[in-house]
């Protein structure tokens, strides 16, 4: 199919930047009025005149670097401090007056923009460090602090930390909602060809099956396949049918929901695009295999999502041979931020203690190389614990970017 995209975007961070940007031209308004309408006490104007026009010029030439999380970098926030900071320490330069009366400094509350810079870009502990050196430089600036000097430090420290926990708090929500809305996607769409489907194929294999077993004979033996055909169908259709919905993180526009139809190519023009592992595990269901996933995709490297495929089949080969045709195996796939775990289980009869030492010394390597030398190749893990009379459970663990030549997609 082409490729369609549909987007949605959510940013609560969004307007805290713009609200940022309109607080530092408001503040920078501020103080030069503060300058204006108490010239008469600076002994050294001059020097008040000087870092005003800097710090005018600065806030109007670095609007943009206040306009989202990408343009605000590391740079920018250090030298907007490093401004803010010599704007205190040359107040008693400008207004000796001003250490002994508590009047405000050069670039007055101007400076709480820079702590909120931080504070949004970098969550509290950013927060705490900028608000930390503007504190020292107004005891500094101070020489012998009041009471007064002391509370508003207090305040901006713990205004900014608050502020900085809220925005973490907030990008956290995001990426909640985000993956609600990519859940909610991808079941909606399931429901969709569930619909479809249902109305149309399922129907005519149901049937086939209900007939086959009545008829008995061959037509019974055409009827179980069938029905085995209706469950792996049913099961594709929940998992591995739809298009990809994932959760992508933008700076500048905070979590992205994207829904994507792409082609069925392997390649892209970039390179091999990620595989959902649902779709190549999904047709192993049937009346005697169950498969449980997590709703949502799977995505693994091409290479990697083939070889842990491969090495869920040759688990499913030993359930057939060794735990009998009539034996019910369970396959559970689960997602986790660093990892891929799949676990094939049986209820057969278990493996005795031994066995598999003694079929690698008799040269057959079924489980040391079908499955652990492939999950090895991965840098992943197989781990087999059987119990006699109580059945085999396989654990196939896959980091999400993969070592090794199987993992060399990503």
């Amino acid at each position: 199919m082409a490729k369609r995209e549909r987007v949605v975007r959510m940013s609560v961070e969004q307007p805290l930047w713009r609200a940022l940007t309109a607080y530092r031209l408001l503040t920078m308004v501020y103080a030069i009025l503060l300058a204006v309408f108490g010239r008469a006490r600076y002994d050294r104007p001059w020097v008040a005149i000087a870092f005003l026009v800097v710090m005018a010029a600065w806030t109007l030439g670095t609007l943009p670097k206040v306009a989202g999380a990408v343009a605000c970098t590391k740079r920018f926030l250090g030298a907007d401090l490093a401004i803010a900071l010599v704007g205190i320490l040359l107040t008693p330069l400008a207004d000796f007056e001003a250490q002994h009366v508590d009047g405000p400094t050069l670039p007055s509350i101007w400076t709480a923009g820079s702590v909120l810079a931080f504070a949004i870009k970098g969550g509290w502990r950013w927060a705490a460090l900028a608000s930390t050196f503007v504190a020292v430089a107004n005891i500094i600036e101070r020489g012998e602090p009041s009471r007064d000097t002391f509370h508003n430090v207090l305040l901006v420290w713990v205004a900014s930390i608050a502020i900085g926990y809220v925005v973490e708090v907030a990008r956290a929500s995001e990426r909640t909602l985000a993956r609600a809305l990519e859940i909610e996607a991808a079941t909606r769409e399931r429901e969709r060809l569930a619909r479809d489907i249902h109305d149309s194929v399922l129907q005519v294999l149901a049937m086939v099956q209900r007939r086959g077993t009545a008829l008995g004979g061959e037509a019974a033996e055409l009827g179980r396949m069938a029905g085995e055909q209706e469950v792996a169908l049913r099961t594709l259709v929940s998992s591995g049918l739809v298009p990809t919905t994932r959760v992508s993180e933008d700076a500048a526009e905070g979590a992205v929901v994207r829904s994507v139809e792409v082609d069925d190519r392997e390649d892209g023009p970039s390179g091999p695009a990620d595989c959902d592992l649902r779709a190549l595990l999904a047709p192993h269901a049937g009346s005697r295999v169950s498969f449980a996933e997590p709703g949502a995709p799977v995505l693994l490297a091409p290479a990697a999502a083939k070889e842990l495929a491969a090495a869920v089949s040759a688990a499913l080969d030993n359930v057939r041979v060794h735990a009998g045709q009539d034996a019910q195996a369970w396959i559970l796939v689960e997602d986790w931020p660093d990892e891929v775990i799949v676990t094939v289980r049986d209820d057969g009869p278990g493996i005795p203690e031994g066995r598999l030492a003694q079929a690698e010394g008799e040269g057959r390597m079924g489980v040391a190389l079908s499955i652990r030398g492939r999950l090895r190749d991965l840098g992943g893990t197989a781990e087999l614990i059987s119990v006699p009379g109580q059945g085999t459970e396989v654990e196939l663990k896959v980091p999400k970017v993969s070592r090794g030549k199987a993992g060399s997609g990503r």
